[in-house]
């Protein structure tokens, strides 16, 4: 009977013979499925435009009010005729804390891009990407001659935003008294002149 079998076994094919030998430690051995545990937790939506002071740390609701003033001046300006060029310079982050500049820049191109009034070229950090394309399709060969983008046909942008973010931060044993300035400048890249300036001061205390 034994020497029967171990023909058999000569027989099968290696994985056919594996799958068996699981089959049978499965048989003799129980095995059981890692249990996977969640800390009872209650999430829900909130209102994106709430304020938030979760601490006075910069937070959403800075963010936003910064937007909207910067936006509102801005047009209000009446700067933007002909749906001008206007390309994001730097907007320098000089506080203590790590702020991303840049979606507050981004918060600000979308209202303005929004408004019909301006038209945005590549910034400095998105220029890359798009020379990486014009040369995907003007030298990897892929595509119809008739259809692809032209080298040198860019728009140049007529202004540049450039800006910063301070702080001032005082404290003592009961309070901490956190003030940021936002400062926002339109300059004209031929000129060289400063054709717009706005400031969003905020002052946010907290008690101990």
């Amino acid at each position: 009977m034994k020497a029967s079998v171990l023909t058999a076994a000569r027989r099968l094919p290696l994985c056919t013979l594996a799958a068996a030998t699981l089959l049978a430690a499965a048989g003799c051995n129980t095995v059981s499925s890692p249990v996977v545990r969640f800390d009872r937790q209650t999430t829900n939506y909130g209102d994106a435009k709430a304020v938030e002071l979760v601490t006075n740390e910069f937070g959403s609701t800075d963010l936003q009010m910064i937007a909207e003033k910067m936006t509102g001046s801005l047009l209000e300006a009446g700067i933007f005729q002909g749906r001008p060029t206007v390309t994001i310079s730097t907007v320098k982050n000089k506080t203590s804390e790590y702020i991303d500049t840049t979606n507050v820049m981004n918060s600000i191109q979308t209202a303005l891009v929004k408004s019909g009034k301006v038209r945005f070229t590549r910034s400095i950090q998105e220029m890359q990407a798009g020379v990486d394309e014009l040369t995907r399709q003007n030298q990897s060969g892929l595509y119809k001659q008739n259809t692809t983008a032209k080298v040198g046909q860019m728009t140049a942008a007529r202004y540049s935003v450039e800006g910063e973010l301070t702080s001032i931060v005082k404290q003592n044993a009961a309070t901490k008294d956190v003030y940021y300035k936002f400062t926002l400048k339109l300059f004209d890249v031929e000129e060289g002149t400063i054709e717009w300036q706005d400031e969003k001061e905020i002052r946010k205390t907290t008690q101990r």
